[in-house]
């Protein structure tokens, strides 16, 4: 047995960079899934947009009556008549462009909600699915999910968002401009096509680049905020270890980092003006230049200046919107969406063993295991050896860090030992099936999950079909009954928000007691109860059938228990708790560090750091309404 080191971690290879092609291909997926999801509201859209372009067709012409028939000819009513419509027109596509934003939403929120959907189960599933996971020491990666969850989610929102109410309009527009152009002077049509299709070409070549520098802008975005949460979370031991110096640059690393890809991309951005200038103002300027030309072929003033119009009011926009908003949306979009994909993936699940095998009770052996997280690591287990008889009680205690989680994982099923036999009554545990395993074993950790719902749904979550009279007989033995007073019944909403640490703790404890499991592992749950309600517990899965297994943080649960299993670092010792106090040392000095802890609060601080526990605190003492309390201080 050994202390847990640091090592390198188990990573597979590296996976290739999807390529631009796919990173596209993603968001058109994404795109037609929003469209398809909801037709109506996408022929609304493609109606109201058409309706908002159409007035650029009648612009140029208005304006150029007003100037040939009215203006020059000095016809003011004529003039006042082609400048209204020419306002009509404007008006009138404003107006229609108005209308698009309520259909718009039809299809772009109820995306975003599948996409986090999708998001939030490809997570929980890569986190429950491969074991090889609990290898890999924590990187921040729930971090990650927040900014998949957050700034990505609605990267793609706003985006798609760009992509449905521009895309069209720009096409509509363009193709306006281009037929009032070729009606109003057909010799100025080369003058804005040319410059606008070399603009295009030039941003088409210029997207490769930009989406690679956004790529790396998101990864650059998700590691800076691992490595936040990372830092954030181990301060105690940073300082303890004198580490300070290291973490600065490593946190500062990831700034940085963060900061050079961000001007990366934004230098990319900033040529995007220029393909502006080249497909909107450049033909404004050809059109002025050429000018005294089209006038000797026969162009009238009111022509020109309606050309000018088309470029300057209705082209020049919509190039601008192309490049500097559609061009940078449609490139968030593509990496956003390659990211989510990834995200939302359901790892294969790997096979079940053939021939499946179903734990026969609730018996449970462990011969020779050693585990160790990293290749390069001390083994936290080494050479384990343990034998559970069904209906047993064990209580695993040592020093903080020693391994008992580890333990409790490998018992569980689930940490593959890297050598070793783990078996689950009779059956070796990668030969039953995972939804056997599922219904043999539970295992309820140190941080309890309690989910939104009713604490019925809470408390059936293993066992479905749980009466309503075992329930209600759950909630007396474990000390349930003033939470369920207090929400209204089984049936009343729980908010995991506000319920203590100790409630969470009781919740979880009577969904295992409910189940069918025959191995019940608790892994310091119970820390989050005072003794009378922790007491209270023991009794209840004491007249429960099955094998329990407690890793304690505190030694009082040893005395009571059938065996206990004391992991020194060195040698394991396992016997009754009378014969571990005669002839194991140091378990003897735990025993008489914890009482002396119990008696004199000056001393115990000595004995937590010697021993690596905690202290039983005075959580009896506290008065309150609720069931079970956290610790006080």
């Amino acid at each position: 047995m050994a202390h847990r080191t640091t090592g390198p971690p188990r990573h597979g290879p590296r996976p290739a960079e999807p390529s631009l092609t796919a990173a596209h291909g993603t968001a058109l997926r994404l795109i037609r899934a929003g469209l398809t999801a909801n037709r109506t509201a996408a022929l609304r859209l493609t109606w109201w947009t058409l309706l908002s372009a159409a007035p650029a067709l009648v612009s140029g012409k208005a304006l150029a009556v007003a100037v040939d028939q009215g203006f020059l000819l000095d016809r003011p009513r004529t003039a006042a008549l082609g400048l209204g419509v020419f306002a009509l027109a404007t008006l009138g596509g404003a107006w229609a462009g108005r209308q698009t934003y309520p259909w718009l939403a039809e299809i772009v929120e109820p995306l975003r909600d599948r996409l986090l959907r999708d998001v939030v189960t490809g997570t929980l599933h890569r986190a429950t699915a491969p074991p090889d996971a609990f290898r890999t020491p924590p990187d921040g990666s729930a971090a990650v999910a927040v900014a998949r969850l957050t700034r990505q989610v609605e990267a793609v929102r706003d985006a798609l968002a760009g992509q449905l109410m521009l895309l069209w309009q720009f096409i509509l527009t363009v193709a306006a401009v281009v037929a009032g152009t070729a009606v109003l002077a057909p010799a100025a049509v080369p003058l804005v096509a040319g410059p606008l299709l070399v603009a295009l070409a030039l941003f088409a070549a210029l997207a490769p680049a930009t989406v690679r520098r956004q790529r790396a802008a998101f990864d650059a975005e998700e590691a800076l905020a691992g490595r936040t949460v990372t830092t954030v979370t181990a301060l105690r031991d940073i300082v303890a270890c004198g580490a300070q110096e290291h973490a600065r640059r490593d946190a500062l690393d990831a700034v940085h980092t963060h900061l050079r890809t961000s001007r990366s991309l934004a230098s990319v951005s900033a040529l995007r003006r220029l393909i502006v200038a080249l497909g909107a103002h450049s033909p404004l300027l050809l059109v002025v230049l050429a000018a005294p030309d089209l006038r000797d072929r026969g162009m009238t003033a009111g022509a020109i200046v309606g050309v000018l119009a088309y470029v300057l009011a209705t082209l020049e926009p919509a190039v601008r919107l192309l490049v500097q908003g559609l061009g940078a949306s449609w490139l968030r979009l593509a990496v956003a969406a390659e990211r989510l994909a990834e995200a939302a993936r359901h790892p294969e699940p790997p096979p079940d063993p053939h021939p499946a095998l179903r734990p026969a009770d609730g018996s449970a052996a462990l011969t020779g295991i050693v585990f160790a997280y990293g290749p390069g690591a001390e083994p936290v287990l080494d050479g384990l050896d343990l034998t559970l008889a069904d209906g047993e009680h064990l209580v695993v205690v040592g020093p903080s860090g020693i391994g008992k989680s580890t333990l409790a994982a490998v018992l569980a099923g689930m940490l593959p030992p890297d050598s070793g036999r783990a078996a689950l009554g009779g059956a070796p545990l990668d030969r039953i099936a995972r939804r056997e395993l599922a219904r043999a074993r539970v295992l309820v950790p140190q941080d309890p999950y309690v989910f939104a719902g009713t604490l019925g749904e809470n408390l059936r979550y293993l066992a479905p079909d749980t009466p309503d009279h075992a329930l209600a007989e759950a909630l007396t033995a474990l000390g349930l009954d003033g939470l369920a007073e207090r929400i209204g019944g089984a049936d009343g909403p729980v908010d995991p928000a506000t319920l203590s640490s100790g409630e969470r703790a009781l919740v979880a404890l009577a969904r295992a007691y409910l189940s069918d499991a025959r191995l019940v592992v608790l892994d310091e749950v119970t820390r989050h109860l005072d003794a009378t309600a922790e007491r209270r517990v023991e009794e209840a899965f004491r007249r429960r059938p099955g094998t329990v297994v407690t890793l304690a943080h505190r030694m009082s649960l040893a005395p009571r228990a059938d065996r206990v299993l004391l992991l020194d670092g060195t040698r394991p010792s396992t016997g009754t708790h009378a014969a571990l106090l005669a002839q194991v040392p140091l378990y003897a000095e735990l025993v008489g560090h914890w009482g002396t802890g119990a008696a004199d609060p000056g001393r115990a601080g000595a004995g937590r750091t010697a021993a690596g526990l905690s202290s039983p605190g005075a959580a009896s003492d506290r008065s309150s309404s609720r069931p079970a309390a956290d610790p006080a201080p």
